[in-house]
């Protein structure tokens, strides 16, 4: 006889062992990219009138990206998580080289005063983006080829916090604070999660706070964000112009929006909307309802994926499990980062909302990313599989 629907962690854990994808991921995931979409197109079409383009030509670029990293999310996927614990030093290297290439003068193409690109005719690469998603993927392996070390030497945690560094170090010449800031907070967090005593990852963390935080203070330009965010309203037609006009976005939605569509934020008053400050249209169109919807959605997109991690590390696969843990608090981060700064909470940072926001490079990427935790799904349903059966 068939049994009875399964309650709490036994139906979550259903969905993984019974065919390997985890459904609830895939769905949360899908909404998120829908509503990313639908904002996009609304907050866009100004932006593509200015410049001459179709009005969807945003979103068409936006879905395209969609599409190719679903494609190459599907390709990796396939790939066993051990190739990628075998190639992270690989994948390492590669994206440092990366990140000095376009620091070459001549090469690196410069947007609004930071060069983060590089330049294949139509199609422009950020190398900030692949090279988050390499110092996962090398932690997560590091982590497993040294744990007892980095669990009771000194040596073992400053490893990884020194190639740490250096990438961080690359970003800052870009200039890129915001994916240092992200990149950093998360690998300290993994190597949180892989037991680094206590009152050592206490003190470098604050030794990281403290140098993050002397780089913002010495460079003018993030100082200026930094006085713009705790008083906005001084000066809200030079460096808090960005700020008190989201702020005057949330202000307009009120409860339940003024309408998809009817944003006046949009309309050249909020620079960068479709992509740093969508968020704000977000809040302005759909109300405080869909600004808390799309919360949730993030707050379960990030549960979900610390769930199917917390399976990885039941069925002893911890490379997949400290994966998981790795990118879902780099999502988690961007994500809160960027609606913080959009709320008035956080200074401003340059940051993306994932999934949501426009920008290919990023799509991609997360993409990727996703499909990787659910190759964790799928190879932890046959890791717990196999270690039932030898029980048994």
């Amino acid at each position: 006889m068939s049994q009875a629907i399964p309650h709490s962690i036994n139906e979550h854990r259903s969905y993984v062992e019974e065919c390997g994808y985890d459904f609830w991921l895939i769905g949360v995931t899908s909404i998120l990219v829908g509503m990313g979409l639908v904002m996009v197109a609304s907050s866009s079409i100004p932006l593509a009138h200015k410049n001459g383009y179709a009005d969807l030509y945003y979103f068409w670029r936006q879905l395209a990206a969609f599409l190719l990293g679903v494609g190459i999310g599907a390709v990796v996927l396939r790939v066993p998580l051990a190739v990628f614990e075998k190639f992270s030093t690989v994948l390492l290297f590669a994206s440092v080289l990366f990140l000095a290439t376009i620091l070459i003068p001549g090469v690196g193409r410069e947007v609004n005063g930071s060069i983060r690109w590089l330049q294949f005719g139509p199609i422009s690469l950020q190398a900030s983006e692949p090279a988050k998603l390499a110092i996962i993927v090398y932690v997560s392996s590091y982590l497993v080829r040294h744990q007892a070390q980095v669990q009771s030497e000194f040596i073992g945690f400053i490893k990884p916090v020194g190639v740490l560094t250096i990438i961080s170090g690359l970003l800052l010449l870009e200039p890129d604070f915001g994916a240092a800031v992200v990149i950093f907070a998360t690998i300290l967090g993994m190597l949180f999660l892989g037991q680094v005593p206590f009152l050592r990852f206490i003190a470098w963390g604050m030794v990281a706070l403290s140098i993050l935080t002397s780089l913002a203070l010495l460079a003018p330009y993030r100082l200026q964000r930094l006085m713009a965010f705790r008083d906005p309203w001084s000066d809200p037609y030079d460096s808090g112009f960005q700020l008190t006009q989201a702020l005057i976005a949330f202000g307009r939605g009120e409860w339940f929006g003024v309408g998809l569509g009817n944003s006046i934020q949009k309309l050249f008053y909020l620079p960068e909307v479709h992509t740093d400050f969508l968020f704000a249209v977000v809040g302005e169109e759909l109300g405080m309802l869909g600004a808390i919807t799309v919360i949730c959605l993030f707050l379960f997109l990030i549960w979900r994926i610390f769930f199917i991690g917390s399976l990885a590390q039941r069925a002893g696969q911890s490379f997949a499990a400290y994966l998981a843990y790795g990118i879902g608090l780099l999502i988690g981060m961007e994500a809160f980062i960027n609606i913080g700064v959009n709320m008035g909470l956080l200074p401003t940072k340059g940051l993306t909302l994932p999934l949501m926001s426009y920008g290919s490079n990023s799509m991609l990427v997360v993409c990727v990313m996703l499909a990787m935790v659910l190759r964790v799904a799928k190879e932890s349903r046959v890791g717990s599989t196999q270690g039932r059966s030898t029980h048994d």
